[in-house]
């Protein structure tokens, strides 16, 4: 499932998951400025160059400075996630990154009335 909506600048936005769409509205909400995957962090290279690993945060807070990852229920993809902050806090020690899980996302949704029909069981 993905969720098209239009940012503050009037571009169109695609998210991968209906979920990033609910965040994005909180944050508009409370005027929060963001922007979504704006930046690609390579983790790792081949021996000649080519991107192997790579991680791209779900949104940009400016204002904070700080990047948000969102995750759902599927433990892999978690695992995975996890795996890549670790390795962003290695190789961008100064960039600021957070996750908000499954259970996170879903108390924000809840709290502000929009978790009605919200499915995490997809990857996001």
């Amino acid at each position: 499932m993905s969720a098209t909506r239009t940012d503050r600048s009037g571009r169109r936005v695609r998210f991968a998951h209906d979920s990033e769409r609910r965040f994005a509205n909180i944050l508009d909400f409370y005027g929060v400025a963001w922007e979504y995957e704006p930046v690609e962090f390579v983790l790792e290279r081949d021996v000649v160059g080519r991107v192997t690993v790579a991680f791209r945060p779900d949104f940009w807070l400016p204002a904070p400075g700080l990047f948000v990852e969102l995750t759902t229920l599927d433990q892999r993809l978690v695992t995975k996630k996890n795996r890549k902050i670790r390795r962003m806090a290695e190789h961008f020690p100064d960039v600021r990154v957070t996750i908000l899980y499954q259970r996170d996302t879903l108390a924000l949704l809840t709290k502000f009335g929009l978790a009605t029909g919200a499915s995490f069981s997809q990857s996001a």
